[in-house]
């Protein structure tokens, strides 16, 4: 942990780069640092996953957008970082705006141009149940 997952409309993918983004979310996360400039994230754990949604509505379909003077087609992209607890709030909301300033950089020209929404939501987990496999994370470990 911490996972980032980001489901989108497909109709982005012509649009934009979104291996792009996922890289920059990545690069976003690993460079989120504390109070006392430790690295919040652990580089090894930071994985970042994007989805594009195989179904979708979004507001009235485009009535509203043809009406404005566009193509009338809608995108939607949701952001959700998920951490594991005992993180302070600071720490949450400092992770959040890094993520949701990225976010923002780099759908900008589609925000300019486009009718498009991003939401980006930080989610602590409460895990009942937690293991974890890696041989990645020692890759990672400072000797």
């Amino acid at each position: 942990m911490p996972h980032l997952v980001i489901y989108y409309t497909p109709n982005l993918d012509a649009k934009t780069d979104m291996t792009l983004l996922c890289r920059k979310m990545a690069d976003t996360m690993i460079a989120v640092r504390d109070e006392s400039g430790a690295q919040v994230f652990p580089t090894g754990g930071t994985r970042v996953l994007a989805y594009p949604a195989a179904h979708y509505a979004i507001a009235d379909g485009g009535a509203a957008g043809k009406a404005a003077g566009g193509s009338g087609e809608y995108a939607f992209v949701y952001i959700n970082l998920r951490m594991g607890r005992g993180r302070t709030d600071a720490i949450k909301n400092i992770a959040g705006r890094a993520v949701s300033a990225a976010a923002k950089a780099h759908f900008e020209h589609l925000l300019q141009a486009e009718h498009i929404g991003v939401t980006v939501q930080v989610d602590e987990g409460h895990e009942a149940f937690d293991e974890k496999h890696s041989s990645i994370h020692p890759l990672f470990k400072k000797a």
